[in-house]
């Protein structure tokens, strides 16, 4: 039997070193539980090493390619996990801010959650949107320009591209739903 995802092109992107586990991992499991295909790009094709609550050391997970290699004419959604030192990382990686800005200029689906808004903060994508994010970062996205909802689920769909962000991984189901929402519009 096939998932109500069958056909749909996912790209998860992190850094090596510093995701969030479970910000990773529930989005990857359960959009392929679903039948969609679903892409994990790091900043290198190298060992990715997840934490959990941003300081017990997880898994290490093979990425599908590095950053620098996806293209977002091969996919229709790009998930951007959390996990404070992934993004202070990622945010400054041209290839991951040039691949956030490609999904918004093409009209795709852009999520992120937790800390995941910073790196659509660097990418120049945050001015007029309504989002949410954890609460560490609610003044760079105000100070980009956004409006914040401290609620589970945050979906602002205008210029052309949707968003759907969600603040902490207490809120992975709304973001996971969310995420499959905007895919079956």
């Amino acid at each position: 039997m096939a998932g109500k995802l069958e056909g749909k092109r996912a790209l998860i992107v992190c850094g090596n070193w510093g995701v969030e586990q479970v910000e990773l991992m529930q989005p990857l499991e359960a959009l392929r539980a679903e039948g969609a295909a679903v892409s994990l790009a790091a900043t290198e094709k190298a060992p990715v090493e997840c934490f959990t609550e941003d300081r017990y050391p997880g898994k290490v997970i093979e990425p599908d390619l590095a950053i620098a290699d996806a293209s977002a004419d091969d996919y229709d959604l790009l998930v951007i996990p959390g996990g404070t030192c992934n993004m202070d990382r990622l945010r400054i990686c041209g290839e991951a801010v040039a691949l956030a800005r490609s999904f918004a200029e093409k009209g795709k689906i852009v999520a992120a959650i937790c800390h995941g808004p910073w790196l659509l903060v660097n990418a120049g994508l945050v001015e007029g949107r309504t989002l949410t994010s954890c609460p560490f970062i609610v003044q760079d996205l105000l100070n980009a320009g956004g409006t914040y909802l401290d609620q589970e689920l945050v979906v602002d769909e205008k210029d052309g591209w949707k968003l759907v962000t969600s603040r902490l991984p207490m809120d992975l189901d709304a973001f996971v739903g969310g995420i499959e929402e905007a895919l079956l519009a």
